[in-house]
């Protein structure tokens, strides 16, 4: 009997420890992807000033981005605040930010000379290499969330999971129409 209950609190004491690693995984990733976010935030007003030392743009659209760029840096998640909601909220902060950062590429188009400057090719360089960034980091939070979710779920670690109080979390999913592709006019 008392083997039995030896094996019992080895297999628990595993289990949450296994449990608790893959939490710590599913917030080092959120933290990564927060890390990718705030390198786009950054990123976003050296582009604006580049752009407007160049020429004589249009400016609501760069008060547009400087809108949004204000609107996800007052959306913060910490990584002990990583939920379904708090995700949500990033993700339209988020998505703010790069469509309008999209509509400022898209209306360069319109000033040849600006597109030629090395402070903007530059600049767009890194926007590009950061949404990359965003995506690997997307995908890397996905998958420890997938991971943490099949330890949390399996039989018998789903036991040990909710005696400890460990819940199933929700990985990032695109937005409604995002498998349709965007129609590109020049």
């Amino acid at each position: 009997m008392i083997a039995i209950l030896v094996i019992v609190a080895i297999y628990t004491g595993t289990t949450y420890n296994r449990l608790v690693k893959q939490d710590e995984n599913v917030k080092l990733t959120w933290g990564n992807l927060q890390n990718a976010y705030q390198r786009r935030l950054d990123l976003t007003p050296n582009l604006v000033s580049a752009v407007k030392g160049s020429s004589d743009f249009e400016k609501q659209t760069l008060q547009q981005v400087a809108e949004a760029r204000s609107k996800a840096l007052q959306v913060s998640v910490t990584a002990t605040g990583v939920s379904a909601e708090n995700y949500k909220k990033q993700e339209q902060a988020q998505a703010e930010v790069a469509n309008s950062v999209n509509r400022v590429i898209g209306v360069i188009e319109k000033y040849p000379d600006l597109k030629t400057t090395k402070n903007f090719l530059y600049l767009q360089s890194q926007l590009e290499g950061t949404e990359r960034r965003i995506k690997v980091s997307r995908n890397d939070f996905n998958g420890a969330v997938a991971s943490y979710n099949m330890l949390e779920r399996r039989f018998p670690s789903s036991v040990v999971a909710g005696l400890f109080g460990f819940k199933p979390k929700e990985g990032f999913t695109s937005e409604p129409g995002a498998e349709t592709a965007p129609e590109v006019k020049f």
